[in-house]
C-alpha cells in the first residue's frame, strides 16, 4: 500500500493513420461468428458501376451529385455550390478521395460533416471506398461560392 507507482511518459511526433477495416463474406463468418449463409447474399451483392471512370467521368459526376444533396445547416446552400468541396478524386478501382473544408474551424458541424460526406459518397453505386480529407489551407471565403449560391443568398 505504501508503494509509489511511477508513470512513464513517451513523447512522439505523430501517430500514423490506422488501416481501414474491411469485411469480406469469407472473413465475416469467422470474425463475427455468424452463419455464412446469413451474410452470403447480403455481402455478395455488388453495386452496379457506371461505365465511365476517372476524372470527369460518370462516376465522378455521380459523386458530385451526391455531394450536392448535403446542405450547410446554417446557410441554405449545398456544400458543393458553397465552395466547401475542393477536390473529388476517383481511382480506377472506385476509391473516392474528397478534399473539403468548412466555413470556419469552429463550425458547429466540424465533427459530423466529414462523416456525412463519407456516407453519401459511399452510397454512390460504383464507389468501393471513400476518404474525406478535411483541410484548412486555403481557408474558405465567400469568393469560393458558385454564382448559383450567390444568387440563392442574394449576393449577386
Amino acid at each position: 500500500m505504501g508503494e509509489e507507482k511511477k508513470i512513464e511518459v513517451e513523447e512522439v511526433d505523430g501517430v500514423g493513420t490506422p488501416p481501414r477495416a474491411r469485411v469480406t463474406p469469407e472473413t465475416a463468418a469467422e470474425t463475427f461468428g455468424r452463419k455464412r449463409d446469413y451474410l452470403a447474399g447480403f455481402l455478395s451483392q455488388e453495386k452496379p458501376a457506371p461505365e465511365q471512370g476517372g476524372p470527369g467521368g460518370a462516376l465522378q459526376e455521380a459523386v458530385i451529385e451526391a455531394l450536392k444533396s448535403i446542405y450547410d445547416p446554417e446557410i441554405p446552400v449545398d456544400i458543393y455550390e458553397l465552395g466547401l468541396i475542393y477536390d473529388v478524386a476517383i481511382s480506377e478501382d472506385g476509391d473516392a478521395v474528397v478534399t473539403m473544408t468548412l466555413t470556419t474551424p469552429h463550425c458547429p458541424v466540424a465533427e459530423s460533416m466529414p462523416g456525412e460526406v463519407e456516407l453519401r459518397v459511399l452510397s454512390v453505386p460504383g464507389i468501393r471506398d471513400a476518404e474525406v480529407k478535411l483541410v484548412w489551407d486555403p481557408p474558405w471565403d465567400p469568393s469560393k461560392m458558385s454564382d448559383e449560391a450567390r444568387l440563392e443568398l442574394g449576393m449577386l
